[in-house]
């Protein structure tokens, strides 16, 4: 069995994280979506509300169970018995970001397989900061997120 780890802040999660979780479906038997609880990052939700709403996000999808973690993505990885960690990338910033972090995850476990997916035309411009910003500015984003996200924001 195909086992991948999709990890991420999803603060919140947006429906650029569900199209590349959709895709990474295609491609493993099973897919564990981890909300990365890191203590440097200042986040609008908490872990338990993220989680919230990624389950609410994702009842559609079969083969995926919403988990979260404050230990390493990769060492999560392996006790989920995970063949590999997928991530999503927009643009070329991304990908400076994402190749740094390949590298000391291969470090840290050369067993884990990094897997990029590229962002859906359309959806690449998208991100949870951007999405926060939108909404604090009275921009419509219930295009741009599931429906579960736009009620938590309006709570913040």
């Amino acid at each position: 069995m195909k086992i991948a780890l999709y990890p991420g802040s999803f603060d919140p999660v947006t429906n650029g994280h569900l199209d590349i979780l959709k895709r990474a479906l295609t491609i493993f038997d099973k897919v564990y979506v981890c909300v990365a609880d890191n203590p440097i990052k200042h986040t609008t939700f908490s872990v338990q509300e993220r989680v919230i709403m990624l389950k609410e996000s994702t009842r559609q999808f079969e083969n995926v169970e919403i988990i979260s973690t404050d230990d390493l993505v990769v060492k999560k990885a392996k006790e989920l018995k995970a063949n590999a960690v997928v991530r999503g990338l927009r643009a070329v910033t991304d990908f400076e970001f994402e190749f740094q972090l390949a590298a000391a995850n291969n470090f840290i476990d050369p067993d884990i397989e990094m897997v990029f997916l590229m962002s859906s035309p359309g959806l690449g411009f998208i991100s949870s900061s951007s999405i926060k910003e939108m909404s604090m500015h009275s921009v419509d984003i219930s295009s741009l997120v599931p429906p579960v996200v736009l009620s938590y924001l309006k709570k913040k």
